[in-house]
């Protein structure tokens, strides 16, 4: 792997944006490799929510170019014997607590990552916290692979990683039972439910239950909707969502996360 002339390194937590945590590792970074563009993908993850993050990663990472290097630091078990990982997967490398959160995104781009336990401590800053290896290992270990170390130099190849348990949703002969599984800024109610597998049921007249509510018109975009009405549409992540055009869906219907949705089929 050689250096790279203009690295882009992209930067994932649930640090927030008033403290000094992230622009700690972007010092860092810029220290080893003062040509990196560096990328705020979000740093407003809710604390510690791995199916969060997991959807996040997911609906955004498989836009990057090959080269681009992820580094996601949404992690409960810092300090602890978990792992930290580098993934490359379809030429793109994530520096990762191993939780789970960069599964569902990475399963996007291939089937066949190569992961590697970060174990090479002469890539990691003299001092570890305890309580801060993005800023300690995730950080020099992303400056290092733009300077032209090779992944496997920071430490050995494994083949068992945790997997985060991410709800599929049930699919039968005329019905689909799911959940919300993502609640995005406007409030919209995203679920685990294939676009593809509720259009082709929705062919037919159907009945589609959010938690205890009942939505009755299907769209196919925002502006074909009344201000104010409830929706069901196929989202940009090709999932089913439940929205109100130009409202909050999650406030006013107080659903959210976990709460189940039904799709089937009407007589």
């Amino acid at each position: 792997m050689s250096a790279m002339a203009e690295p882009l390194i992209t930067l994932t937590t649930d640090f927030g944006e008033a403290g000094p945590y992230v622009a700690a590792m972007k010092g860092v970074i810029l220290s080893l490799q003062p040509r990196a563009r560096l990328v705020d993908l979000s740093h407003v993850i809710p604390p510690q929510d791995l199916r969060h993050a997991a959807h996040f990663l997911e609906g955004c990472l498989p836009h990057f170019p090959a080269e681009t290097i992820h580094v996601v630091v949404v992690d409960p078990g810092v300090g602890t014997d978990r792992a930290a990982l580098c993934v490359e997967a379809a030429g793109q490398f994530l520096l990762v607590p191993d939780n789970g959160c960069w599964c569902p995104a990475v399963a996007r781009l291939t089937s066949q990552p190569t992961v590697r336990r970060l174990a090479e401590s002469r890539f990691w800053r003299p001092e570890v916290s305890t309580t801060f290896h993005g800023r300690d290992i995730f950080a020099p270990c992303a400056a290092y692979l733009t300077l032209g170390v090779l992944p496997s130099a920071l430490g050995p190849e494994v083949k068992e990683w945790v997997h985060l348990q991410v709800p599929a949703a049930t699919i039968e002969r005329g019905s689909i039972q799911g959940e919300i599984v993502f609640v995005d800024p406007f409030g919209n109610l995203v679920t685990n439910i294939p676009g593809e597998a509720f259009l082709a049921l929705a062919a037919n007249p159907v009945q589609i239950q959010a938690g205890p509510v009942e939505v009755r018109r299907v769209v196919r975009t925002y502006g074909e909707a009344n201000e104010g009405e409830l929706i069901a549409l196929v989202g940009s992540d090709g999932y089913l969502e439940v929205a109100i055009n130009r409202g909050n869906a999650a406030r006013r219907l107080e659903l959210g996360v976990g709460d189940p949705v039904l799709v089937r089929e009407l007589a």
